[in-house]
């Protein structure tokens, strides 16, 4: 089926429990229920399966600050599959993004305490947990940590070209980004375009057993052949690479 409003299934839930009809979502008591039903039903369906389409590119948030190697995930991001830092240094031409690799937090704390905190090559800058680190400042990153599984801790930065320390624009990432819903009556909401009669049912089901106390006999048939179809279908683009979870536990 093609993808609905959120009026559209609105509307098409209240008839199927042959209450009365609206025009906007927010209109009476019931739709407004029927609409807390849809979003419900929504994040169900999305907690439910690892969905392709909500893997996504994005970059990092810079912690600003004395922090200078301290960058954080937008706060959407559910895990990461890689992570790239831009190593250009003026002697290049062009830019350089090559995958950073994840240390584990003790590994690249001894790394560090095994630095010179006096050298000059070195800045020792106060991590917000209050425990110094010692940061090259004349190269850029080899390695990254995470103390916190929010917050990315870079072990070097080249002050000559990220004077103000590791900048967004210089990150590449990829990984899953949890999707939030916009309430109104023309958004359509965040799934393929065959899952949408599965949410559709599913709401319709849950809508009929909360609201008027009956089962959907029909929605509900047609909900387990949407969902052991869909159980079946692979990602529309193959992922022959499988990336590892560096250091990123799921999370909503």
């Amino acid at each position: 089926m093609a993808a609905m409003t959120y009026l559209e299934m609105v509307v098409d839930i209240l008839n199927d429990m042959d209450s009365d009809t609206v025009s906007t979502i927010l209109e009476t008591e019931e739709s407004r229920q029927v609409t807390q039903i849809l979003e419900t039903t929504y994040y169900n369906i999305i907690d439910g399966r690892d969905w392709p389409h909500l893997y996504n590119a994005f970059q990092l948030v810079p912690l600003g600050g004395a922090t200078l190697t301290h960058m954080t995930f937008p706060t959407t991001i559910i895990n990461l599959s890689y992570l790239k830092y831009n190593v250009r240094d003026t002697n290049d031409t062009k830019d350089k993004f090559i995958e950073i690799p994840f240390m584990e937090p003790i590994d690249f704390m001894a790394m560090l305490d095994a630095r010179d905190s006096a050298a000059t090559e070195i800045d020792q800058i106060t991590d917000t947990t209050g425990i110094f680190l010692n940061i090259y400042n004349e190269r850029a990153p080899k390695y990254w940590t995470s103390f916190n599984d929010d917050t990315v801790v870079f072990d070097a930065y080249d002050q000559v070209v990220d004077a103000t320390g590791s900048t967004a624009a210089k990150t590449q990432c990829y990984g899953k980004i949890y999707p939030t819903v916009t309430v109104g009556d023309s958004e359509v909401f965040d799934l393929p375009i065959d899952a949408h009669s599965f949410l559709l049912n599913e709401a319709k089901s849950m809508a009929s057993l909360t609201l008027k106390q009956f089962v959907n006999q029909k929605a509900e048939a047609q909900s387990v052949t949407a969902r052991r179809r869909m159980s079946q279908e692979a990602w529309k683009i193959q992922r022959g690479i499988k990336y590892p979870n560096y250091g990123r536990t799921s999370k909503k």
